[in-house]
């Protein structure tokens, strides 16, 4: 079955080139358009798309507002969401992850970058510009491990811990494989038993994680 994406963006021009793009593939399909925040939504409730390109700044409400509208308290019933944006400010980075966001990518990056952006989030992992991971990363450097992470943490397996490490290091199932000279079926099930136990949507949330318990240290 093909992905179905929303694109909420005040550009128009933007949102035609990235249907454009997303359309011609084969395993990609645009429902639905957004030139605002509170459009987005709308959109959102109505189609049940399986992803959001989500613009961080447009008129009425900004990406970070309508993403937390979107996914509300259950994160876990509604779309994947990729923030979109020209700037790659921490607060920018922070305010997507708070708000549930699993990737974040520069306007700017390439269109197959686009498209492959969006299969891979789409597909639950995280997704992080370059620019974007080197900021987030600095970011937790000197903060102190928050308690309530660390105790989370519990009751992870030897195996399952190294596999939350490596999943922080931004390696795929098939790196995690490798890592660990073991099937890649069952890197992925390692990779499910860790978010199940955590209670961890998708990777996005298990890279926080992991650098908020300090299980992976800036610079490692």
């Amino acid at each position: 079955m093909a992905v179905t994406v929303v694109i909420a963006d005040d550009q128009t021009m933007v949102r035609q080139s990235f249907r454009a793009v997303l359309d011609a593939q084969p395993d990609i399909e645009v429902v639905g358009e957004a030139a605002t925040g509170t459009e987005a939504v709308t959109a959102c409730r109505r189609l049940r798309p399986d992803l959001v390109l989500m613009d961080i700044r447009m008129p009425e409400l900004d990406g970070l507002a309508a993403t937390r509208l979107i996914l509300g308290d259950d994160r876990d019933a509604g779309p994947r969401v990729l923030m979109l944006t020209t700037f790659d400010a921490d607060e920018y980075v922070y305010g997507a992850l708070g708000a549930g966001a699993s990737g974040f990518l520069l306007k700017d990056s390439p269109l197959d970058d686009l498209v492959a952006a969006v299969r891979m989030v789409a597909a639950g992992n995280a997704l992080f510009a370059p620019a974007v991971t080197r900021r987030v990363i600095a970011g937790f450097a000197g903060r102190r491990p928050r308690t309530q992470d660390v105790a989370r943490l519990a009751d992870l397996t030897a195996r399952e811990l190294e596999v939350l490490r490596l999943i922080a290091q931004g390696l795929s199932n098939v790196d995690i494989a490798k890592e660990l000279v073991i099937a890649e079926q069952t890197a992925k099930t390692h990779v499910s038993r860790v978010l199940g136990k955590l209670g961890l949507r998708d990777r996005a949330q298990a890279v926080v994680l992991a650098y908020e318990a300090k299980l992976v240290v800036p610079g490692e």
